[in-house]
Formats: C-alpha cells, structure tokens, sequence
C-alpha cells in the first residue's frame, strides 16, 4: 500500500549539511501520514487499551531520532531509513510498557513449545487440530488462544538482531547499504538468516504463506486480505499468529 506524503521543496539530506529549524518541520510534516499508517498498522494486532495516539507520539520521536542520525553517504534512501526507525520507537515504547501480561506471554511459550515439538516429529506443518490435540483443548478453544496471543506474534528487527551478534543498528544499515565493504562473518550471517526466513515462509502451509505475503509484502490489512481470500477478518488474524508461530519454531529447530 502507498503512503501519499507531502513533496519537499528540495532534498534537505546533504552530506555535512546541518538541517535548520524549517527543514526538520519540513521532513516531520512530509513523513507524517507514513507515521500515522504504521501507527494505524501495528494497533491492529494490540489490545485496544493501547493508545494510537502513544504510537504516534513515540513514532514522531522515531522521525526525529532518524533525522539526526541519517547519513546520506551510506547507499539508503531517508524513507527506508525513517520507516526503520519510526517502526522501532514504537516497538521500544510497547516494551517499556510492558503491555503483555504474563499470562499471555506463559501461553505464547507453551504455542511456540508444541508447534516446535510437533513440527519436528512430525517433519511438516502441524494441523490445527493436531495442535490442539497436543495442548489437550478443544479446536475452539485452541483458536481463542491464537486470538489472545496474537499481539505478541510481531516479526521485528529483534528478530534479525539476535542472529547478528554485538551490531546495532547503525551497523545493520551499513551491512543493507554495501555488503563489500563489511566484515564478510557479519555478511555471512545476515545472508544466512535470509536464507533461513525464506525457508520457514516456503515451510509454511499454502494459506498461511499467503496471508504472510499479502500482509508484510503486499501491505493490504486483514480485512483486504480476508476479503480476497474468503474468509473472516478473525480466521485470518488466527492464521497470521499460526504462520509467525511456525517461522519462529522452524527457525528454533534450525538452530538446534
């Protein structure tokens, strides 16, 4: 989905450059309907006592954090580099909220604990049943859980960044901006957990990859993608947590 934003009058971002008072309002007013999207975006995987206006808030923090920081000599574009840094404020303010109770989170570990044990017995995708058989709940109760878990289910950079030991994310930026001039052991490992994501995505189901396509790829929401796909906005809701659970347990027995 495109984000309409507001043309600047020039490219703000020289190398060396300084950016006045008036640039900086200028950039904040351009990306500020791409901070309200991804805002909107990540609210509808959250209970609703989280603010959309505290996402905002943090992602706006996120833009200017970006400003700063943005280095037009690396090979990046500013959007690409902003979206990152919006995306990860708010991700930092959810944590230091603290916003899943443990509960939840005790629930999410048993989930990723039986698709990993079932999966790897099984040496394919477990059925949903065959889930809740082993969870010892019926199916509907078994698609209440994924429904109470599906806040937790986020494929963010902290994914990426526990397989790339000691790099922050400037030095995953210069890893994405020129792969030649890196340590080639840093290189290695970002290739491989490609590698790896690209297997656990082709390992899933076919209506889970799908789902995963249209919502991360495609950018449509679950309403769009039921819609396509014949289904309700919350079966496809259930599948997404399914599909995350399962990239995280193929990628668990990797490692094992």
């Amino acid at each position: 989905m495109q984000v309409k934003t507001m043309e600047l009058k020039s490219d703000p971002f020289q190398e060396g450059k300084i950016l006045s008072v008036m640039e900086r309002e200028e950039v904040i007013l351009k990306y500020a309907p791409l901070i309200k999207y991804l805002a909107s975006r990540l609210s509808l995987r959250l209970p609703p006592h989280i603010s959309l206006d505290d996402l905002i808030s943090s992602g706006v923090i996120g833009l200017m954090d970006a400003i700063d920081k943005f280095d037009p000599s690396k090979n990046i574009r500013f959007k690409t580099y902003a979206e990152f840094r919006i995306r990860g404020a708010m991700l930092d303010e959810l944590r230091a909220q603290d916003w899943v109770p443990r509960s939840i989170r005790k629930k999410m570990t048993e989930l990723e604990k039986t698709y990993r044990k079932l999966e790897k017995e099984l040496g394919r995708a477990a059925e949903d049943e065959e889930v809740a058989s082993a969870l010892g709940v019926s199916l509907d109760s078994f698609y209440i859980l994924l429904e109470e878990t599906k806040g937790v289910t986020f494929l963010d950079i902290d994914m990426i960044k526990k397989r790339l030991n000691d790099t922050n994310d400037d030095d995953l930026f210069d890893l994405i901006a020129d792969d030649k001039e890196n340590d080639p052991f840093q290189c290695f490992n970002l290739k491989e957990l490609k590698e790896n994501l690209i297997k656990a995505i082709e390992s899933l189901p076919e209506k889970e990859r799908l789902v995963i396509t249209l919502y991360y790829y495609e950018e449509l929401t679950m309403r769009e993608i039921g819609e396509i796909m014949g289904y309700t906005e919350s079966r496809i809701s259930q599948m997404h947590v399914n599909a995350i659970i399962r990239v995280r347990s193929y990628i668990a027995n990797m490692e094992k």
